[in-house]
């Protein structure tokens, strides 16, 4: 079973997995804040993410 979920639920639910995996975090190694996923920060990491109601399941215009 699909479970059906709203354009503005699924934005929140990307947005804190984003928020979880992108926070500055001490490295040992580096001796110095670094984000989680390893970038330098700030963290410009691009995430390729369908935004457009088209792509939401439910969400027919």
């Amino acid at each position: 079973m699909r479970r059906r979920i709203t354009y503005g639920q699924y934005l929140a639910a990307v947005a804190a997995t984003l928020a979880r995996r992108h926070r500055p975090i001490w490295s040992w190694i580096r001796w110095r804040y670094v984000c989680k996923c390893g970038n330098e920060l700030p963290c410009r990491q691009k995430h390729k993410l369908p935004i457009r109601r088209g792509h939401w399941p439910g969400e027919r215009e």
